[in-house]
This record gives C-alpha cells, structure tokens and sequence, in this order.
C-alpha cells in the first residue's frame, strides 16, 4: 500500500523543513524498528487490554434492527475504550514509542478534545510533560474534556488564529515541535501529517479491525455486508477498516461532515463532495478544501473532531481507487441519528461518530436480515453534552428531529 517515500499511490510524503528531518529520521528508525519487534508488539497488546479495558465490545444493536427490518445491526464500541473514544490506541502506542527514543515531552493538537485527552492520560501515565493545542472555537465547544486534559496535568494553549479550529491548532503544534525537537515528541492525533504519521497511526489504530473481523464471525457467523465510520481526518475509520481490506465482499463507507449542507459551502466533506482539490499543506498530500489559490478555506462541523480541511492521504489514495465509498451526514441529520440511537439502545454516539450512524440508517432498510452492518462507535458522547443540549432545545433543530423520527418510524 505504500512505497518508500512514504506515498499512498500519488499521497501522502513528507513536505518538512530542513530543520525537522533529523527529528523525522530517527522516528521513522524508531517506528520501523517497533514495528518489526514482537516484543514491542506484545507490550503494547498487554497495555491495551490491562490499562484501556481491550477487547472492546461489538455490541447487537437488535432493537435498531428490528426497527430498521433489514440488515442486522452491529456498534463497534470505542466508546468504551479508556477516555472514551479511539484515541487511547493511537496515544499510548505512541507513549511506548516515546520512551524508546528517550524524550520527556509530548505535544499534540486536537478539535474534539478526546485526543488531547488521551494524550494526557498517557502523559500522566508514563510521566512526560504534556502541552495540547485546541483551537479557540473547540476549547468553547469541548469545555468537559479541557477541564480533564488540564487536571491530568497537561497545558491547554487556546489557539486564536486562523478559523480557531483543528487545522490551526495542528500548525502550532508544528511551530513549537521546531522549537523543541531535542526533547519532544509530537503525538499527531490522526492519519495525517508528514511520513510516518499516517502509517504509524494507522497500525496503532489497526487493533480496532483487528477485534471486530473476528467478533463478527464469532457473533454472526460470516462476514458483515457493509462497514460504516466517521471520517474527519480519518484515525477510526482506518483503525477498522484495515481489518477487512483485503475482503473484497466487506464494502467499505466513510462518512464525512455535511455541516449545514454539501451546496452550502458550511460542511466538511473533501471527497463526498465536488468542493475538495489536491494540494500539499501540513506536511503532506491529500485532498483539502481550498480556493484556487490554494488557501485552506474555513470548515464546518457540529463535530469538533470533523471540522478538519484535510484527509488522510491513506483513505484518499482507498477513495481513488474506489475501494472506499464517502458520504456525508449534516449536522440536523446527525442529531435525529443520535436521538433515535438514545432512545432505541440506551447508547450514547459522539456527535463525530453519529455521522457514521446517520449513513448506516439511510441504507440497512435495504438490506436483508441475513447480512450484517458494523458501525464503528468512535467514541461517546459526554463530551457534546452542552452542544447537544442546546440543539435540542433550538425551536427549528427540534421540528427537524421530530420530523426526522416519524420518517424513520415509517421506514
């Protein structure tokens, strides 16, 4: 999949300053050198099922099944994963990488606030000093989860320019790591950024595929139809994807941030929608919204963790070349998803991974009771309480949700 330069087909690479690259050959040595160590591998599978509660569950959503009468219906639950999403596979891998190279500090960025959360918690438990970049806008937004990075121990820098969202939070990050390459380590939240971040993520994050091929077996005999997970940069979709790549019969679909609509210019979608360009920002190749000038054009999410102008360059180069099918859900859409998942299974979607969701419904009608769906739970949604309470109480969001409900009720 991808060849010495770093690239995925025409994606991906490293586009670094010269001051960087001593800094990104010995993490490409170290991640290489992990990577090939089944002792490394052992410790790592040993940390995630005794500190980060894995296995997590694929759980029957069997009453959103029988409401949908189609296919049956299976939640990948990341959501119970230690602090609460995906993160911590990605986090904690990296941790064990850490102290391999012999740093004391992390730095990473984050939108939802979960990544910023899980590199805390695995600050504090390996003992490194951390700083989290968040965007202005998301430190307003995810005010639950700032208040735990920084009782974990960790500094939370607002970001205040630009959109004040992830891709801003995401060049502080860099422009500190230059500062302090010697000691630091850059803890890159998603399957983005420079080689080897979209590789190493992706293999930390593999766990997830890994534990859902073989528990759909076990809990349903064969392989499921359709698998189905939010994409923002891309981290969860890619961690249970990878799982059934090679099977050609698993169809694969991402679902991307509708915001307020794909013609409305407000959304999130680089490639379910006609808005996305190549480009190179960031350190790598991918798709990004962007003018023609190549300026990184403002995004929208209800999601913190969607709102990301880029896209892994893995899922891009899968997208190309049609082994992977994008979507997007907005932000209404999302809503209605996660208010009929609450009432149907008593489980609570984040808004990034409703998204996920509200595809997964528009499609298992379709489909018989003899196949399976997975829809990858990326994390919960404790975090979204305050925007989602607000929603709920917005006169036209309600209207929208209540009308959503009686077309799903009629499906």
């Amino acid at each position: 999949m991808k060849n010495n330069n770093g690239y995925f087909g025409a994606w991906g690479g490293a586009f670094i300053p010269e001051v960087l690259y001593e800094t990104f050959r010995e993490l490409n040595q170290a991640f290489e050198e992990a990577k090939n160590d089944p002792a490394f591998r052992r410790e790592y599978i040993e940390l995630m099922g005794n500190y980060s509660c894995r296995p997590t569950p694929l759980t029957r959503a069997d009453n959103l099944s029988d409401h949908f009468g189609g296919a049956r219906i299976f939640i990948k639950r990341e959501d119970l994963n230690h602090t609460g999403a995906h993160k911590a596979n990605n986090v904690m891998g990296q941790g064990l990488l850490v102290k391999r190279m012999g740093k004391r500090r992390v730095i990473a960025e984050t939108g939802a606030g979960q990544h910023g959360v899980a590199t805390a918690t695995m600050a504090a438990r390996f003992g490194f000093d951390c700083t989290i970049y968040m965007g202005e806008e998301d430190v307003m937004r995810q005010r639950p989860n700032v208040f735990w990075m920084e009782k974990l121990g960790a500094e939370v820098v607002p970001v205040k320019s630009g959109s004040r969202t992830l891709k801003d939070a995401i060049n502080e990050a860099f422009r500190d790591w230059v500062a302090s390459m010697d000691d630091t380590h850059y803890v890159l939240g998603t399957v983005c950024g420079p080689h080897p971040f979209p590789e190493m993520v992706a293999w930390f994050q593999s766990i997830i595929g890994i534990e859902a091929k073989k528990q759909i077996v076990e809990q349903f005999g064969k392989l499921p139809k359709r698998i189905y997970a939010c994409v923002g940069g891309g981290s969860n979709a890619m961690g249970i994807f990878q799982g059934f790549l090679d099977q050609a019969s698993v169809e694969l679909i991402g679902v991307e941030a509708g915001g307020h609509g794909l013609d409305s210019g407000r959304h999130a979608a680089r490639l379910a929608s006609d808005d996305g360009s190549p480009g190179v920002a960031q350190g790598y190749k991918t798709m990004f919204l962007q003018d023609d000038d190549g300026q990184m054009a403002d995004t929208h999410s209800v999601a913190a963790g969607l709102d990301y102008v880029g896209v892994s360059p893995i899922l891009t180069d899968l997208w190309e070349k049609k082994r992977i099918r994008f979507a997007a859900a907005t932000d209404t859409e999302v809503m209605a998803a996660l208010d009929l998942t609450m009432k149907k299974e008593g489980i609570i979607p984040a808004l990034e991974s409703a998204h996920a969701f509200v595809q997964a419904f528009r499609e298992t009608g379709d489909m018989s009771p003899n196949e399976a769906i997975i829809i990858n739970m990326s994390g919960r949604g404790d975090k979204d309480i305050f925007t989602i309470a607000h929603a709920f109480n917005d006169p036209s969001w309600k209207k929208f949700i209540r009308d959503k409900g009686r077309e799903y009720e009629s499906e």
